[in-house]
């Protein structure tokens, strides 16, 4: 078999794939042994592991990172970044249609009210999100301390620049611990820098332009550009980590537009939890739910430019993952040998714990606080939990139950 036929043939798997993968990157771990290693074997079991080991560690959507450090693998850059393509674009367009939905109804003032059980029920999934991570990734007592400390810090201080300090934080905290591993020989280095330095020269270039345009509401494109890219390349542990990122600067604290004397939210919580509960139900990566809030920040200008803020929000989100995977698959094997990279990962993870679980606090404080609505979040919390219920499944029966009750 030829090198491109068979690369042609794993693509196409890849959209199998993001077509039927749900439940998040724990699940799509599980799809992908059954596809690439038991049924294809594009590579083993120990190096799909190790790979996913590796995009735990770095910012960004670990199982896309996954995905597309195997198309690097088997074909590099360029069949990577046709990997990537292929598995996101599903989920962006279910999303990117989602908003353009809710936009349409309330343009049409349709009301969306069969959405309201929906609601309690993405803070259900958000408290399942932390009660999954803490369960695997904290397992000392300074990691206990680490999250509870950090969700407190969350909490308070409510400012999206809080996340990058709390996590770097909690990594030096338990980088000190590391004489705990064991000493491994280490080997020379020998690194590529050019996609490190992609990353950060974008990131840079993005920030000044952000800055630049900040006061034009006409280049609102370049902004959203700008936080997507930032959030991308600072959320650990996927989507959900993603999602106290985005609640804070898109619904909390959106600044006001030139002319305007009060902050308006590119989104309200409604809007948000909405989005987010979708983004559950869907097959594929959960960092799609960037087109959603794409199109409703740009529902101003139309359908073209909310199609233009899809777009833009999906690609800021997605790049700074792949960037940097591309670099560190290159020197983990380097890296990894030395120990206080290993005593950080621990203080990191407890600390990405905390701010799921302060998210979802935050996320549920603006609904009613109503019997219906603590059940419906206590209830999607216990069947994610105690029954094998897709995400999907729970999501379409709360509309259901919206429309009927």
């Amino acid at each position: 078999m030829s090198t491109r036929f068979r690369n042609l043939i794993f693509l196409k798997d890849v959209l199998m794939l993001a077509l039927t993968a749900f439940g998040g990157p724990q699940s799509h771990l599980a799809h992908f042994q059954k596809i690439l290693v038991d049924r294809k074997r594009y590579l083993t079991e120990n190096d799909l592991l190790e790979l996913n080991a590796l995009c735990q560690v770095l910012p960004g959507p670990t199982s896309t990172q996954t995905l597309t450090a195997i198309g690097y693998k088997m074909g590099g850059p360029n069949l990577a970044y046709v990997t990537l393509f292929v598995w996101m674009m599903p989920a962006v367009i279910i999303m990117t249609a989602t908003g353009i939905l809710v936009s349409s109804f309330e343009a049409k003032e349709i009301s969306l009210e069969f959405t309201r059980f929906i609601q309690p029920m993405a803070v259900g999934f958000v408290s399942y999100a932390a009660y999954t991570i803490s369960l695997k990734s904290v397992v000392t007592k300074a990691g206990i301390f680490i999250m509870v400390l950090s969700a407190v810090a969350a909490y308070f201080i409510r400012n999206p620049f809080v996340f990058p300090v709390i996590l770097l934080l909690a990594g030096l905290l338990t980088a000190f611990k590391y004489k705990a591993h064991e000493k491994e020989e280490k080997q020379k280095w020998d690194i590529p820098w050019r996609n490190l330095f992609l990353w950060l020269g974008v990131l840079v270039f993005a920030a000044v332009l952000g800055g630049f345009t900040k006061k034009n509401p006409d280049l609102l494109p370049v902004r959203l550009f700008e936080n997507f890219y930032r959030n991308g390349s600072l959320a650990f542990g996927g989507g959900q980590s993603l999602t106290p990122m985005l609640h804070t600067e898109f619904v909390r604290f959106a600044k006001p537009l030139p002319g305007e004397t009060e902050r308006r939210p590119y989104l309200d919580n409604e809007e948000f939890l909405t989005g987010y509960a979708v983004a559950q139900s869907v097959p594929g990566p959960v960092f799609s739910f960037s087109s959603y809030i794409g199109v409703l920040s740009m529902r101003k200008s139309g359908i073209t430019g909310q199609l233009i803020g899809a777009f833009i929000c999906a690609a800021g989100i997605f790049l700074p993952g792949t960037f940097l995977i591309f670099f560190m698959i290159r020197v983990w094997d380097t890296l990894k040998k030395y120990r206080p990279i290993k005593a950080s990962l621990e203080g990191i993870t407890a600390a990405n714990a905390g701010l799921v679980a302060s998210a979802a606090i935050v996320l549920f404080q603006p609904l009613d606080n109503t019997v219906l609505n603590f059940g419906f979040t206590i209830g999607t919390f216990c069947l994610l939990s105690f029954t094998k219920s897709p995400s999907w499944l729970i999501v379409i029966s709360g509309l259901i139950l919206g429309l009927v009750i």
